[in-house]
């Protein structure tokens, strides 16, 4: 698996509006899809509306994965993903425990 070194700005997009705590979650996003990831959104599993893109300006290619920092000072892992991909597919998990995942990989 390549890493992409753009998209290590997620970790630092979702960090940036808020201080490091002790729970903070660190996953591997992979891109095992055949299309780009174009945007991807990650919410607390209690939320009803959906986060930023947190690729906004950029994209994970397929074959490629960077890591992600939520520090959003929630104590929880419990999380809803959504990607929306360069051709029009969209993929949306709910109700992840991402701290025993450790990672999140998209697929066709």
């Amino acid at each position: 698996m390549k890493k992409l070194p753009l998209l290590g700005a997620i970790a630092l997009l979702i960090a940036a509006q808020t201080p490091a705590y002790a729970d903070d979650l660190e996953f591997m996003l992979a891109n095992e899809s055949s299309a780009d990831l174009v945007e991807f959104n990650i919410s607390s599993a209690s939320s009803d509306d959906w986060e930023e893109n947190l690729l906004e300006g950029g994209y994970l290619a397929p074959g490629y994965e960077s890591g992600v920092l939520i520090a959003d000072g929630l104590s929880t892992c419990i999380y809803d993903l959504r990607g929306v991909f360069a051709d029009g597919s969209e993929v949306e998990d709910f109700n992840l425990n991402l701290c025993d995942l450790g990672g999140y990989t998209f697929t066709d």
